[in-house]
């Protein structure tokens, strides 16, 4: 049913289980699976900020942890992908760069509250593929 499913990470417990649901996914249907985690560069890339280089820095090592975490907690092959942006499109662009039939994602990130993300809201309203949040 699935050949290709594509799960975004932020770190958050949403994020969490939405990577359970996708490894689950992945191996009961030998399918492919993406790993992607954006660093969003629009909250401190054009900041006034001094130190937003180090910020965005740092944040990309943080990232790139979460997506090696991803890995360990695979057992299938994952590929990761870590991108700067905006995280509905950086997500809505590499899912259709390697064809996801599914996308997984946390209903909201770590700071959104008791309400849907507006990044998880995005993709679901913006990319034409199939969406899981969890």
């Amino acid at each position: 049913m699935y050949e290709r499913i594509l799960v975004a990470t932020d770190g958050s417990e949403a994020a969490s289980r939405a990577l359970e649901q996708a490894l689950d996914l992945a191996s009961t249907f030998d399918a492919e699976l993406h790993a992607i985690a954006v660093v969003d560069t629009r909250r401190y890339g054009d900041s006034m900020l001094t130190d937003s280089a180090d910020v965005v820095g740092d944040m990309s090592e943080y990232a790139t942890e979460l997506l090696n975490d991803v890995r360990s907690r695979a057992d299938v092959d994952v590929t990761t992908e870590l991108r700067r942006g905006h995280p509905p499109k950086a997500i809505g662009d590499y899912a259709e760069s390697v064809d996801a039939d599914l996308l997984v994602l946390g209903h909201r990130g770590r700071g959104s509250g008791d309400h849907i993300g507006s990044v998880a809201e995005r993709v679901v309203r913006d990319v034409d593929r199939p969406v899981l949040t969890a």
